[in-house]
């Protein structure tokens, strides 16, 4: 019979989910949305700007992607491109 002693702490260990670069989830959606027809910059600041899931197309689990991640992550990971590649120069 095993002893369970209740003042000692179990460990459960799950495998970690798959976990994605914001980039690489941007660039997901993004492709996602083009092959749906849609405009990728209109849909994807409109999920930002509301939350509402439905501005992103289900196909190819470009919805479940993007909702792996917080929007501000997302806001934070465009600037920093944006700024790394000085866009706003000529």
């Amino acid at each position: 019979m095993a002893d369970y002693s209740l003042g000692n702490t179990q460990y459960f260990r799950t495998a970690p989910d798959q976990t994605y670069e914001v980039k690489e989830i941007i660039n997901h959606v993004y492709t996602a949305l083009e092959e749906k027809g849609y405009n990728p910059v209109n849909q994807i600041v409109g999920y930002i700007m509301s939350g509402d899931p439905t501005y992103i197309t289900s196909h190819n689990g470009a919805r479940a992607t993007i909702m792996r991640v917080e929007r501000d992550e997302l806001v934070e990971e465009i600037l920093t491109e944006y700024i790394r590649n000085r866009s706003w120069e000529s």
